[in-house]
C-alpha cells in the first residue's frame, strides 16, 4: 500500500469517525469542534485527488466562517437543546422519510456507476490539462456555464437556510420598546402632533 492510498484511509476514518461524532455528541460545543475536525479531514481528501482550490475554500469558508459563527452563537444564544430535543420528535416522521428518500437516491446512484461505469463517463466533463489552465480556472468554467444555474438554486437554498435560523432563534421580548416603521410612515399631521390650548394662569 503506497503513501497516497495510507494517507486517504486515515482521512476517510477520521472522518468519518467525526462526522459521527457530530450527532451523537451531547455538549453542541463538542458537536462544532468535531465538525471543524471534519471539514480539515474532507480537505485533506480534496488535496489528495489534486483538487487544491476546493481544499482550501474548504478550509477558508466552512472552518473559518461557517463553523467558528456556529460555535459562537451556540455559546452567546441562551438555547434551551432540551425542549428542542422533545419538539424533534415531533418531526421524526418526516425526518425519516426524507432520510429514507436520501438513501434511495445514494443507492440509486451508487449501483447505477458499478453496473454500467459508461454511465458516469458520459456525464462527466472532460478536464482540461493542467499545462493549458489551472485547476481554479478550469472549476470556473464549468461552474459558471455548465452548472450556472444550480449554482443560483443552491445560493437561494442556503438564503432560505440563514432566514430560516434566524427566524427560529430571535426571541422577541415583551418588555423592550421597539421601533414600529409602518407605523411612523402611516403617521398624519393630525396624529403626530398634539395642539393643546392652554388658558393663562394655568402654565407652568
Amino acid at each position: 500500500m503506497g503513501l497516497q492510498a495510507l494517507f486517504f484511509y486515515l482521512f476517510a476514518f477520521i472522518a468519518i469517525a467525526s462526522a459521527f461524532m457530530v450527532i451523537s455528541a451531547r455538549n453542541p460545543v463538542h458537536s462544532v469542534l468535531f465538525l471543524i475536525l471534519t471539514f480539515f479531514n474532507a480537505a485533506g481528501l480534496f488535496l489528495l485527488t489534486g483538487a487544491e482550490f476546493l481544499a482550501m475554500i474548504l478550509l477558508v469558508v466552512y472552518v473559518g466562517a461557517v463553523a467558528v459563527l456556529f460555535l459562537f452563537v451556540v455559546m452567546m444564544l441562551d438555547v434551551d437543546f432540551a425542549a428542542l430535543r422533545t419538539k424533534a420528535l415531533e418531526y421524526a416522521p418526516i425526518g425519516g422519510l426524507i432520510g429514507i428518500i436520501l438513501a434511495l437516491e445514494l443507492i440509486f446512484v451508487i449501483g447505477g456507476s458499478t453496473i454500467s461505469p459508461e454511465i458516469a463517463k458520459k456525464a462527466a466533463i472532460p478536464i482540461p490539462a493542467l499545462t493549458e489552465r489551472s485547476n481554479t480556472q478550469a472549476l470556473g468554467d464549468v461552474l459558471y456555464t455548465h452548472y450556472v444555474y444550480f449554482f443560483q438554486i443552491a445560493g437561494l437554498v442556503l438564503l432560505v437556510a440563514m432566514i430560516g435560523a434566524i427566524v427560529l432563534t430571535l426571541k422577541h421580548r415583551t418588555n423592550v420598546k421597539r421601533q414600529n416603521i409602518s407605523a411612523q410612515v402611516a403617521r398624519t399631521p393630525e396624529t403626530a402632533v398634539s395642539i393643546v390650548k392652554v388658558k393663562p394662569g394655568q402654565g407652568l
